[in-house]
């Protein structure tokens, strides 16, 4: 009889302790939103949009439909007949490929692939595609022109101005 009661204690303390766990995992694997212990309970939950199951932002076809990842770095190698570049990071390398709607400057002007040379700064955007291949969407070849560099101090000014302003003042109030 001791025994039987135990296993009887036993078992309701382990159904007790893996109850929470399995509702967890309940409510991640249902579509609903489960309510918040913040919300009020007056307060009606609206449900989530209903969500397909499309690529990461960052991985996709449809380039007008993602962010374009930056880049930044000198150039390693240059594949004319394959319209590529490499930039070498500190860890790995990356293979950029120029389409015909990646848009090209060197110094301000248009440029292309011919203008393209190893060990030359460049920058730029990216989108990553789901094969894994990075499609160069803007590339800026050689240092920053002067107009580049006054637009930047430009907005490093306008952002320290705006996170001055958004500061609260260290007066006390009377």
């Amino acid at each position: 009889m001791k025994n039987k009661l135990h296993f009887v204690i036993s078992c309701a303390a382990a159904f007790a302790c893996c109850l929470p766990l399995a509702a967890n995992a309940a409510a991640k694997k249902s579509d609903a939103p489960s309510p918040s212990p913040m919300a009020s309970p007056k307060a009606k939950s609206s449900p989530a949009p209903k969500t397909t199951n499309s690529p990461a932002p960052n991985s996709t076809t449809d380039a007008t439909k993602a962010r374009a990842i930056p880049f930044h770095g000198m150039i390693s190698a240059v594949d004319q007949k394959a319209k590529t570049f490499t930039i070498a990071g500190k860890e790995s390398s990356r293979v950029f490929k120029i389409t015909d709607k990646t848009v090209m400057t060197k110094a301000g002007a248009p440029a292309t692939m011919k203008d393209v040379v190893a060990n030359e700064e460049a920058r730029g955007s990216y989108w990553k595609m789901t094969d894994g291949t990075l499609e160069a969407k803007s590339v800026k070849l050689g240092p920053k022109t002067d107009a580049e560099k006054a637009a930047d101090e430009k907005a490093k000014s306008k952002k320290k101005d705006k996170e001055a302003a958004a500061e609260p003042s260290a007066s006390p109030k009377p």
